[in-house]
């Protein structure tokens, strides 16, 4: 992907394009007033679950994230569908749309339309624009030295839904994850805003190690990670260490562990796990040290059980990303 856009000129010409794909940020974000901003983005993928209405919410989750995580309210969603010609009932469509209805209704954001095509491979999301105060936005590129970093979701769903596909686990096995993942992230979003927080991402495809790679190098810093406080879903460990590790997890190894530091002493289950493809997963925010305690405190007490400090941000050092 980057040799392809390098026959591009990627460089905005508009003074009103406040965010774009250079920082890799979760969204772009214009410009159309003195206090009024769009964000756009959009999500698509194959079913990661057996339930077609879950895969839905989750898709749909998944896709309004990007705006929570820029510190927008999503407004309006185009629906994307890729329909095999044959061999799925309509019945199957329908439920997963529904879903998807239903997880925008959660979210007050407006399905307005859509577009389908004829595809060997099932694939279901959205394209979505959001709203933001031009000077309220959470990106990439404003984390600080001295920043407390806070993960508000378990990590661990590219590997729990692998061995699910792999039959390694029942969907009963992994309906705390599914659960996860389908949970909106529009508190969060909220109350890191109401924090004084200006950096922020959603975990998702690049796994922890990826998405911080990307707010280091925006930002000209260095994320330091904990390796023992990260939280996990239940058996990630375990069933990572026996070979459930998506494809999507090899290659986010193979790119980033060089703009990596790893301790030694981190297990390797523990290593997986950070580079582990997430769906839906959860915000990393970088809060101002004064600010640290009350907000976990404050996602705690909304229900953000699993929200937990897992580093720092420090001067820019020899690599993006230290795991300790």
């Amino acid at each position: 992907m980057h040799r392809a856009l390098e026959e591009i000129d990627s460089a905005p010409h508009d003074r009103d394009v406040l965010v774009d794909a250079r920082t890799f940020d979760d969204a772009g974000v214009y410009r159309i007033a003195p206090d009024l901003a769009l964000i756009q983005t959009v999500d698509f993928f194959t079913p990661i679950v057996d339930d077609a209405r879950d895969f839905g919410e989750i898709a749909a989750a998944n896709a309004l994230s990007d705006v929570y995580a820029m510190g927008g309210t999503p407004r309006t969603a185009l629906a994307l569908v890729c329909w095999p010609p044959s061999g799925l009932p309509p019945e199957i469509l329908g439920r997963i749309l529904a879903g998807g209805a239903e997880k925008c209704r959660e979210a007050g954001c407006s399905i307005i339309g859509g577009h389908s095509i004829q595809d060997e491979e099932l694939k279901y999301g959205l394209a979505v624009t959001g709203t933001a105060h031009p000077d309220r936005l959470l990106t990439n590129a404003r984390a600080r030295p001295g920043d407390a970093l806070i993960l508000t979701k378990a990590l661990g769903t590219g590997v729990l839904t692998t061995a699910l596909k792999n039959g390694a686990l029942r969907q009963d096995d992994i309906q705390v994850a599914v659960d996860s993942m389908k949970r909106l992230s529009a508190t969060a979003s909220a109350l890191a805003l109401e924090a004084g927080v200006r950096a922020a991402t959603d975990v998702t495809g690049f796994g922890l190690i990826g998405h911080a790679v990307h707010v280091a190098e925006a930002s000209e810093a260095t994320l330091v990670f904990e390796a023992d406080v990260l939280p996990l879903f239940d058996r990630v460990e375990q069933l990572a260490l026996a070979g459930h590790v998506p494809g999507g997890g090899r290659n986010n190894r193979s790119y980033f562990e060089p703009r990596t530091q790893i301790a030694p002493d981190v297990p390797e289950g523990l290593r997986l796990a950070a580079f582990d493809p997430q769906t839906s997963g959860g915000l990393l925010l970088a809060v101002p040290r004064s600010e640290e305690a009350g907000l976990l405190q404050a996602l705690r007490t909304a229900g953000w059980s699993a929200a937990e400090r897992v580093g720092t941000v420090a001067p820019r050092g020899a690599h993006a990303v230290e795991l300790h």
